[in-house]
């Protein structure tokens, strides 16, 4: 590899603060924000909106979004062909 063309690759904080909930990984990601880990070293830090922790696949509470009436529109047409 040439020297002083590739980013650092180094140790980094990811935290999802909605959960409570931080990792950390190694990444090339350029941060301004540093955080102490549990082991007593400092790491840079990135927030992130979602993560497993948060993320409704993971943790299970999927929500069905009725978009336009579809549900009712499947409901009703499903209770047609049922009847006899």
């Amino acid at each position: 590899m040439r020297k002083g063309i590739h980013p650092e690759y180094r140790p980094v904080v990811f935290q999802d603060p909605g959960a409570d909930f931080a990792f950390i990984t190694r990444s090339t990601i350029e941060t301004s924000d540093t955080i102490e880990w549990s082991d007593g070293n400092t790491y840079p830090l990135k927030r992130i909106e979602i993560s497993a922790a948060s993320h409704p696949y993971f943790t299970g509470q999927m929500k069905i979004v009725d978009t336009a009436g579809r549900v009712d529109r499947y409901k009703r047409r499903y209770q047609q062909g049922k009847k006899g």
